[in-house]
């Protein structure tokens, strides 16, 4: 049985794991870490005793971890990245649908997504909006933040977007 004080996650498109290391810190337990590149794999797996699930996020089956407590990620950020050609929603590389059915398939009690900040321009303002729909119509409150790692103590100029979503019957909790 859970401890009432273990929060336990999934964590994808996890790259090297920066991201989930810190979750972990927070106290996070991940019951899967999802990445598709094998060297990124293979250094997850040097690191620490998660699961490692070596594969395309469109073929991760999210559904046993139905009622997980945090649905994490760092989706790939060239489709809205000022370095690229920012092809948003119609770029091969956006993942963010593909998380829209996993959190669909696992209902999460939360979700946090990270991407960068070009996420917030404008020209993105429809889809962040289909996005925004797609999590209210799962039953969650969703809110876009941009935050800037120096702000929390890392020495470098980081500006990220982070997408935060709490199930409807949690999100009274929070601002």
């Amino acid at each position: 049985m859970k401890s009432p004080w273990t929060l336990n996650s999934i964590e994808v498109c996890a790259g090297a794991g920066g991201q989930a290391l810190g979750l972990e810190r927070a106290g996070f337990n991940h019951l899967d870490v999802v990445e598709i590149d094998p060297w990124a794999c293979q250094t997850l797996r040097a690191n620490r005793n998660w699961r490692v699930t070596e594969c395309d996020l469109k073929r991760f089956d999210a559904r046993p971890y139905r009622g997980i407590d945090l649905y994490a990620g760092g989706l790939p950020c060239p489709p809205f990245s000022v370095a690229g050609k920012q092809l948003g929603e119609s770029d091969e590389r956006n993942l963010f649908n593909i998380a829209l059915e996993h959190i669909a398939d696992c209902r999460p009690r939360a979700v946090m997504i990270e991407n960068v900040k070009g996420m917030l321009d404008p020209r993105f303002e429809g889809y962040r909006e289909t996005i925004s729909r797609s999590l209210r119509k799962l039953g969650y409150r969703e809110d876009w933040r941009l935050l800037n790692a120096a702000s929390f103590g890392v020495p470098q100029l980081r500006p990220r977007v982070l997408l935060i979503a709490l199930r409807n019957e949690l999100s009274d909790r929070f601002d």
